[in-house]
């Protein structure tokens, strides 16, 4: 047990370490290329905290357990925006712009209620993943060009520190591979350590696993607001969140055909009222941002839907 301690400190101090670099490396990126912080969060960031879920759903496709794939996707796009922009919220203020009320959460609602139309036809087959990966690739474009122009409007303020490229890349990767492997530790051993303490497999899936494969996108989130960089964090969230969608199960539905009656109403509607509620609470900010108000909305709403969870398993 005392083993599993230390490996469980050690990976909470590896995701903790690296999110602070890949948040200080993704931001000296953006500024050397000149697109802005939150597509920069969309981009790289969003990216690379979902490698975890991209896992996890090839996995389950190339096994033939859509059940796996489908549930990994919704539930970590649910817990994304209640949970960790929740948190990140009451944690410290997130500034939103009015393109992230106007174009980026509108666009996310939009894939959101795409893809719970096309679980209702029963099936994700091959024509609608290749559909998902088309829609992700011009998502990419279009946000790649929107943010060059976006960086080229916006004055900088404050002076921060600029480090070479090299240095820059290095710090994402290595950031990025201290999350990932830092996650997986802290959850293994999280695990063996729950084991040991008689907690049950339902209650591990729910609290442990749930947590730790958002373990990346939480401490990126908190590290970037705490360091006053909200955009890089609400672009690592959106971006993780369409990832999921359109990159994830587009490659997953091509590797095998998704059943989709593993997704209930209530899956569908959560999903829906997630990004729907980050919606209005960023609209109606007089203040233009997600502060403790909002992200105690969030909590409540994901702990109503962990508690569904755990009755329903």
């Amino acid at each position: 047990m005392l083993l599993s301690i230390v490996l469980l400190l050690v990976g909470l101090g590896l995701v903790v370490y690296g999110s602070d670099i890949l948040v200080d490396g993704a931001s000296s990126v953006a500024r050397k290329i000149g697109i802005s912080e939150f597509v920069i969060g969309i981009i790289i960031v969003g990216f690379g905290t979902s490698c975890p879920e991209l896992v996890v759903s090839i996995t389950g496709a190339i096994d033939g357990n859509s059940a796996v794939s489908l549930g990994n996707v919704t539930g970590s796009n649910v817990f994304n925006i209640l949970m960790i922009l929740g948190l990140t919220a009451i944690f410290s203020p997130i500034a939103i712009t009015k393109d992230n009320k106007t174009k980026d959460i509108p666009i996310l609602l939009c894939f959101t209620i795409f893809f719970c139309l096309i679980a209702l036809k029963g099936t994700i087959n091959r024509l609608d993943a290749v559909l998902f990966l088309a829609i992700f690739a011009i998502y990419l474009l279009y946000n790649f060009k929107a943010g060059k122009a976006e960086a080229a409007a916006i004055e900088e303020e404050v002076v921060e520190k600029n480090y070479g490229t090299f240095l820059s890349i290095l710090m994402i990767v290595g950031g990025l591979a201290g999350l990932i492997f830092g996650g997986k530790l802290f959850v293994n051993n999280a695990v063996t350590l729950a084991h040991a303490l008689g907690a049950s497999d339902k209650f591990i899936a729910v609290t442990i696993l749930a947590l730790g494969t958002s373990l990346p996108e939480l401490m990126t989130c908190v590290v970037a607001a705490a360091k006053k960089k909200g955009q890089l964090a609400l672009g690592n969230i959106v971006g993780s969140n369409v990832f999921n969608i359109l990159l994830i199960l587009g490659i997953s539905g091509l590797i095998h055909p998704l059943d989709t009656s593993s997704l209930n109403y209530v899956d569908m509607a959560t999903l829906t009222a997630s990004v729907l509620a980050l919606f209005i609470f960023a609209n109606a900010s007089k203040k233009s941002q997600l502060s403790k108000p909002a992200g105690i909305s969030f909590l409540l709403m994901e702990v109503v839907y962990m508690i569904y969870l755990f009755l329903k398993f």
